[in-house]
């Protein structure tokens, strides 16, 4: 690993300051970022941590809106009864990402604006239509997901809170690879005030919505609207995990199983 600056702001308007400068990359949980470094993949000139910026952490519930902090840990997330009681599925979601290091470290910030193709995290917000919001602006879900590890973040943008509308019903089901527990395939499902919304993780370059299954689930909120449904293998992953054949086979399945645990 070569050698870096490393700063700590203590907050938001000097790490936005700090986080422009050449070659700089912001540090949230580093879960994927130090990785990739002792890999030789991310060679960055300075290291901005956002750990002691007070304005990017908590968790709020009110107006049927359930906003977290982008450096807000999954365990936090996982612990929360706010979070529990308004979208159990999110709750349940974040207490299953990784293994016990990764949730005391790893951020919801961290893990939107990495769009590591098999990540949870992404699948709840877009299966939520959750709004991104930013030192610059807000971003709708359907609007911030742009390709594998590629986002609509600009450069020095960074994200500061999450807000999630609150759900009439809402599932998730993962299909895990066992060592690292990233999705092979996973499915989050949601019905309420956006309507049917299912997002898939893990399958294609990032996650996207399952418009075919939406609509079946559109026309009846129950597992067995989605018996035989099938979904296309054409653009998904193919990997020493799974065929694309393979993933498009589990995307309904977990989908089925995701609906059911709402009823």
């Amino acid at each position: 690993m070569q050698a870096f600056a490393y700063s700590n702001p203590s907050s938001l308007a000097d790490a936005t300051a700090q986080g422009a400068g050449a070659n700089a990359k912001l540090l949230a949980g580093g879960q994927s970022l130090l990785a990739a470094m002792k890999l030789g993949l991310a060679a960055p000139d300075a290291l901005v941590d956002l750990s002691a910026v007070p304005e990017l952490k908590g968790i709020s519930v009110s107006g049927g809106i359930v906003k977290i902090g982008a450096m807000t840990t999954h365990a936090q997330v996982a612990a929360s009864a706010e979070v529990a009681k308004a979208i159990p599925a999110l709750s349940d979601l974040a207490g299953n990402i990784g293994d016990r290091q990764v949730r005391n470290r790893g951020t919801i910030g961290g893990s939107l604006a990495n769009n590591d193709p098999a990540a949870c995290y992404p699948a709840a917000v877009l299966g939520l239509g959750a709004t991104i919001h930013t030192n610059q602006r807000s971003i709708a879900a359907d609007d911030f997901f742009k390709g594998l590890y590629e986002t609509a973040l600009k450069e020095g943008e960074l994200i500061t809170a999450v807000s999630f509308p609150v759900p009439e019903k809402a599932g998730w089901q993962k299909f895990k690879q066992p060592a690292s527990r990233f999705s092979i395939v996973g499915v989050f499902v949601s019905k309420g005030s956006q309507g049917v919304r299912v997002a898939v993780t893990g399958a294609g370059a990032c996650v996207f919505r399952a418009k075919d299954l939406e609509a079946k689930l559109s026309g009846s909120w129950a597992a067995a609207s989605l018996a035989g449904a099938k979904v296309s293998a054409d653009g998904l992953n193919t990997d020493l995990h799974g065929s694309a054949e393979y993933r498009a086979a589990l995307i309904p399945v977990l989908a089925q199983r995701a609906v059911a645990s709402t009823l």
